[in-house]
Formats: C-alpha cells, sequence, structure tokens
C-alpha cells in the first residue's frame, strides 16, 4: 500500500540521490544548480591591463566621501591605505575622534576594473596593530587579512602589502580584523567598487552612488564612540555623517540611477526606503541578478555585512527622501529614558518651575518635533552633542535625522557638484489647508474643533 509515508520517504530519497548525483557531476537537472566554482576559479590567471575612467568605466558618485588614492605602477593598480585617528565630524555640532581609512569615516572607497592587479599598502598610523579584510572578493588565503589566521596582525607605525588579481565585478566592502568590534566600532570600515570588464550597455547609468551604512553611540558631551555597545545606537550614518550632515544625491530628471548600498552596523540591519519612487534589486552581495529575477520594491533590507545595488529612472522632479525605515534610526542621540508624557497636561507644573527658571517647558509632551525646534532656535544642550535634532527646511522645521538623506531630482541642471536648493513645486501640485468652503463643499463634518497651537515658551526644558 501507497501512504503518504511511504511517498514522502521516496521523494527524499529520489531527491537527495538526484542532489548527490549533481554534486559529483551525474547528468541529472540537478546538476544544473551546480557552478564550476564559488570562490572566483583557478588563480593562476593573467592580469588584463588597467582601465581607464570614461572608457572602461565611470567612477561612482561617494556623497561626503572620497577615493581610496591609487596610480599604475608597471601595470598594476597601486593602493596607499592610511589607517589613523581623525577628529570627524557626524553633522555640524557634533565632533568625535574616531578612527578611519584614507583620512575618512565609513567613506573611503577602492575603485578598480575587474582583470586589474592591485597592490594596497596599508600603512598603520594607530597606536595598536591592525589588519584589514577585503570582505566578499576572491583572492589567495593569505591575503584575506584575519590577524592571527591568515596572517600576522601589522604593528603600530608598520606598512603591509595586500596583492591580488581581481576576478570578480560588483560591490564588495572592506574593514579591520584585527580587535574587530572595537575597531569596526570606531570607524575601520569602507566599500571597494569593482567595475566589470568590457561593460555592456546595460551596465551603464548616469549616476552610481556608493553609500555605506554604519551606526555609532556617542555619549552627548563626550568625544568618543563606544565600540561596547550593543543596542542603544545613537548616531546612525550614511558615508559616516548623519542628516543633517548628510549630502543631498543629486540627480536630472531622466537620469539611469544606481545606488550600492553596504552595511556594516555592529548590530542593526536597516531598511532603505526611497519615497517618490520604485527601484529594482539588481544585485546582491557583489552577485548581479539576472534581470528576470530582479524584482520591485520601495524599501530594500540591508542586513549586517552585506550589499544591495539597486536601480531606477529618475523620472519624476522632487526633494525625495531616502532613509532608514526603522524610526529611531531617523532621530539623532534619541534618549531612550525620559518619562513618556506625550498628551499629558503640564501646564500648571510648567507655570510653578517658571517661577524659579523662566521659559521652562517640560520636553516631550506634544512628541519630539518641538524639542528639536527649541534647539534650532539656540536652546542649550551638552557640550559636542545634536540631541533629537532636525533641520530647518523649505516649509519650516524637520525633526529628522540620522539615516537620512535627500534625493534631489531636476529637470534642469548646471552641475552635479552643487546641491541645487529646494525644489519648486508647479503651482497647485503642495498640499495646503482647507478650506471651511471646500469642507462645505464636500460636505466634510470636522469632528473636534481646531486645538490651539502649543506655546513653545523659552529654552529651558525638562
Amino acid at each position: 500500500m501507497t501512504t503518504r509515508r511511504n511517498f514522502l520517504t521516496g521523494a527524499a530519497a529520489v531527491a537527495g540521490g538526484a542532489a548527490t548525483l549533481g554534486y559529483a557531476g551525474g547528468a541529472t537537472a540537478a546538476t544544473k544548480q551546480w557552478e564550476s566554482s564559488y570562490s572566483g576559479g583557478s588563480l593562476n590567471v593573467k592580469p588584463l591591463p588597467p582601465g581607464k575612467p570614461g572608457r572602461d568605466y565611470d567612477p561612482v558618485v561617494i556623497p561626503n566621501g572620497g577615493r581610496v588614492p591609487s596610480k599604475i605602477v608597471n601595470g598594476v593598480r597601486v593602493f596607499h591605505l592610511t589607517v589613523s585617528e581623525i577628529d570627524h565630524e557626524f553633522a555640524p555640532g557634533l565632533n568625535a575622534w574616531c578612527w578611519g581609512y584614507a583620512g575618512r569615516v565609513n567613506s573611503s572607497v577602492f575603485e578598480a576594473v575587474e582583470g586589474e592587479r592591485v597592490r594596497i599598502y596599508v600603512e598603520n598610523q594607530l597606536p595598536t596593530p591592525t589588519s584589514v579584510h577585503w570582505h566578499g572578493l576572491f583572492l589567495p588565503n593569505g591575503m584575506d587579512g584575519v590577524s592571527g589566521i591568515t596572517q600576522p596582525p601589522i604593528p603600530a607605525g608598520e606598512t603591509y602589502i595586500y596583492e591580488w588579481t581581481l576576478r570578480q565585478h560588483g560591490t564588495f566592502m572592506y574593514h579591520s580584523h584585527y580587535d574587530t568590534m572595537t575597531q569596526e566600532g570606531m570607524g575601520l570600515t569602507g566599500m571597494f567598487v569593482i567595475h566589470p570588464r568590457n561593460r555592456k550597455a546595460e551596465d551603464r547609468v548616469d549616476r552610481d552612488f556608493a553609500i555605506m551604512l554604519n551606526t555609532y553611540r556617542v555619549v552627548p558631551g563626550t568625544r568618543r564612540p563606544d565600540p561596547n555597545e550593543m543596542t542603544d545606537f545613537n548616531v546612525l550614518t550614511m558615508n559616516g555623517r548623519c542628516f543633517p550632515g548628510t549630502e543631498p544625491l543629486v540627480i536630472k530628471t531622466g537620469d539611469r540611477v544606481r545606488i550600492r548600498l553596504g552595511n556594516l552596523s555592529p548590530m542593526d540591519h536597516h531598511p532603505i526606503h526611497l519615497h517618490g519612487y520604485k527601484f529594482k534589486v539588481v544585485a546582491t552581495d557583489g552577485e548581479k541578478i539576472p534581470v528576470a529575477g530582479q524584482w520591485p520594491e520601495t524599501s530594500v533590507l540591508v542586513a549586517v555585512g552585506q550589499t544591495r545595488e539597486i536601480e531606477f529612472v529618475a523620472d519624476a522632479p522632487g526633494d525625495w527622501l531616502m532613509h532608514c525605515h526603522m524610526t529611531h534610526h531617523t532621530m539623532n542621540q534619541m534618549g531612550h529614558d525620559l518619562p513618556n508624557v506625550i498628551g499629558t497636561k503640564l501646564d500648571t507644573l510648567d507655570r510653578q518651575v517658571n517661577n524659579l527658571i523662566p521659559g521652562y517647558m517640560t520636553m516631550g509632551q506634544y512628541g519630539m518635533s518641538e524639542h528639536g525646534q527649541h534647539v534650532a532656535a539656540g536652546l542649550p544642550v551638552p557640550e559636542n552633542s545634536i540631541p533629537m535634532v532636525g533641520a530647518r527646511v523649505q516649509y519650516g522645521y524637520t525633526a529628522m535625522g540620522g539615516m537620512f538623506t535627500i534625493v534631489k531630482v531636476r529637470d534642469q541642471l548646471s552641475t552635479y557638484n552643487e546641491d541645487p536648493g529646494w525644489y519648486q513645486h508647479p503651482k497647485g501640485t503642495v498640499s495646503y489647508q482647507a478650506s471651511a468652503e471646500q469642507l462645505r463643499r464636500d460636505g466634510i463634518e470636522l469632528a473636534v474643533q481646531k486645538p490651539a497651537a502649543p506655546k513653545m515658551g523659552g529654552h529651558n526644558h525638562g
């Protein structure tokens, strides 16, 4: 008798046999899922001539960042990567002593072409040893950069060489692999972009952005990130900057756009959301997705240790937000231990405290936005901090900060290298206050009377 158990057992045996045959090279349908190599194949490959920008590739755009300097020496692309302490500005009003590559935090990008021979000099200017791991790249084991396992650590004051031939293309990353928690937590991460050899028409875009996502814990009033933090990260960055310190992505209407996203945050994944558009996820961890397998999204989840590439055509002009959709990741140095007083009537308390502190207003009774507006107006805060601070924008104030930037798409641009300012909306295309006549016309009956606007008070807070 054929029972369900017998059928499933038999099916499992057949599947197991097919998989075994497939792995062993048997001529079954299962063999088609296996590729000839998962590590780039033979190391014995002849390097190809270095690529030239404009001819073989178009350089990526790195908001708030730059490229690791390189030159061609006897057909080899030679990089010089410094590792040093940096007085880094996350946003105006917040600086910290971080560790960085090539004079920057999270925003120094290697750029090369598939098939090139690369030679990387790593100069350790830190007071402690380090090493560099080339995350996701095919290379000889001894070049993998894992201190103590594949190489000795690079001592303070010494310079080591990494050298190999690039056998892949895509978006990759690099980071310290010595005392990893501390050194990555201090800022030692970056992106490695390899352009395809003999690029095809579908490889070309008009704007190609590289953005590294990262998070830090900087206690207000201090000047060092805390790499021991596990959960309470309060500085959320794109290329080492948080809004309002992030540069906008400037694009011309009709441009084909690629955004390369990498995430080397210590603990947090980031669903990056783009307003006004859908996009296609076209590559993951340096692997191009066939066109038939690409899918549309408006938010792409970039997990820790992953890269994603998204592409879209910028056919809608405007100022479109791009940000992590975890709400606490769009708030600068948010305090999580505050009492929740939203909706609480605190007028009596405020009047009593005003007898001692003129201008006092309890923070949070109308949410966090009013606090940020107070800070923008001159409210004293701890030295070297931007707690829950947003920015003045076209229509007043935005409370958003952190892992947040603006994609600025314009019909007319004289240059990509300047912020074009705020978008001037065509007449009749901006949301506005409804009039009494419009409410009557459409039969809208308001449930409650319009509340009085909250009094913002002075510049003291609780």
